[in-house]
């Protein structure tokens, strides 16, 4: 992966990142990369002692090769100690989780203890970024949060840097990003952002810091309800005998409508998505406005879900005791994330009516294991026993009477269907991602659902 060639009179800042997660570590190893001098922070003892080991806490395609350049290079370094991390600091990038409590706001307590810890070791001039995804007006009160506990004359600034990085294509997002935000109060942080960025061609977006707030979450918000939209379609699709297939490929060739995040499927999932779009619908009836769509947006992707699994039903009769093969189960491919995963409810969905399970995903089962009991029941009470976890895609699928396919790994792709027939119990494929060529995968024997899809049997002459 290339950064933008080095230019002569780049000037290397002294970077803290404060958090080690998705996005602090990215961010962490991709400031390395562009040449500054990186310190990330993490409060979690383990996490930093098996970064130093060359360890990484989750899986993001090419993280683990530069993160350890940058160390080898002594560009990056992992402290536990927060306060040696703003002492030496000249800017400050806050990353820390901003996990959303039961009425949809976001736990902002992890940055207000960051912004407390930063009054307390102002040194020198810092300039204090905010890399989380936080609700707009944020950036006023760490600001206020500062000034009320400095101990020092020494001034400050804050600006907000969204990320808008995907999980499984991080460090490609961060280096050919669209276009980078900064939300700034001075001319000063201007430049220090975009000498930061100056290794990296895109457009820079300057705003004021609670603009910048609402960038991100109005963009993801925006694209979770693109997403449930062409769910809703094949919804209707399913009723009328329709193709979604054909509908999102005449819709994306529309220049103001465009190709991306018009796949049906069983909905979006991840850590981003579902929270940001809580967050905004708070924030917005905080100020005074009842965003309803997002309402509606959030409850047809839970009724995709829930729809995948009646179409099973509707195909098997009997859930109970039949085998049900798992393939994926992070919420996208590229990322073992698990977090608001589509395939959770389903698995659990399927487990209450009384299923066997045999799941795989070539990285996610760690984090899998975490949300199912050892014993094999599911998160939310189901049986011993009935839930295991396969090491290869034909274990999982060998005697089963359904293949629900949930994630769309590239290796499923490669997988050998006339074997996969084979052992299967009885030929019936439920593709959740639309994943599969239909055409060929009837014209070996199988059954397919899809969604918004005509029945197995009935596709279409054209070839997909």
């Amino acid at each position: 992966m290339k950064a933008k060639s080095d230019k002569k009179n780049t000037k290397k800042y002294n970077i803290c990142v404060v958090g080690a997660g998705h996005v602090g570590l990215v961010a962490a190893a991709c400031f390395a990369k562009l040449g500054h001098a990186v310190s990330c922070v993490d409060s979690d003892l383990r996490r930093i002692k098996a970064l130093k080991n060359n360890k990484m806490p989750f899986y993001e395609p090419d993280l683990e090769c530069l993160v350890k350049k940058g160390v080898k290079e002594k560009n990056l370094s992992f402290l536990t100690s927060l306060v040696e991390g703003v002492r030496k600091a000249q800017v400050i990038f806050i990353a820390v989780g901003t996990p959303p409590q039961k009425d949809g706001s976001a736990d902002l307590s992890s940055v207000e203890n960051v912004a407390q810890v930063i009054a307390g070791n102002l040194n020198s001039y810092k300039l204090i970024i905010s890399k989380s995804t936080v609700p707009v007006q944020t950036g006023k009160k760490i600001k206020e949060t500062i000034s009320r506990y400095k101990k020092s004359s020494q001034n400050f600034e804050v600006a907000s840097n969204p990320e808008f990085l995907r999980e499984g294509k991080a460090i490609y997002d961060f280096f050919y990003p669209d276009r980078i935000v900064i939300g700034v109060e001075s001319s000063t942080a201007e430049h220090i952002l975009r000498d930061i960025y100056s290794k990296v061609d895109a457009p820079i977006i300057v705003t004021d810091v609670n603009t910048a707030e609402l960038i991100k979450h109005a963009s993801n918000s925006f694209l979770a309800t693109k997403i449930s939209f062409i769910n809703a379609v094949s919804r209707i699709c399913d009723l009328a005998g329709a193709d979604i297939s054909k509908i999102t490929q005449a819709m994306g060739m529309d220049k103001r409508i465009g190709r991306d995040f018009l796949n049906a499927g069983i909905g979006y999932g991840g850590f981003c998505f579902p929270k940001d779009l809580e967050a905004f619908s708070y924030i917005s009836k905080k100020l005074g406005y009842d965003f309803d769509l997002l309402k509606e947006v959030k409850n047809i992707n839970e009724g995709q879900r829930k729809n995948f699994v009646e179409k099973v039903k509707e195909r098997l009769w009997i859930i109970k005791n039949k085998k049900i093969a798992v393939l994926g189960l992070a919420f996208k491919p590229d990322t073992d994330d698990m977090r608001f995963a589509p395939s959770v409810d389903i698995i659990n969905f399927f487990l209450k009516e009384g299923a066997h399970l045999t799941l795989y995903d070539p990285q996610a089962k760690p984090e899998a294991v975490k949300l199912f009991s050892a014993k094999g029941g599911s998160a939310s009470g189901g049986k011993a026993g009935r839930l295991k976890f396969s090491k290869g895609p034909y274990e999982a699928i060998k005697g089963s009477d359904c293949l629900c396919l949930l994630t769309e790994w590239g290796e499923f792709k490669k997988l050998n269907l006339e074997k996969v027939k084979r052992i299967m119990r009885y030929p019936l494929i439920a593709d959740g991602r639309n994943f599969f060529d239909k055409n060929k995968v009837c014209s070996l024997g199988f059954e397919y659902i899809g969604m918004g899809m005509q029945s197995d049997g009935q596709s279409s002459n054209t070839k997909k």
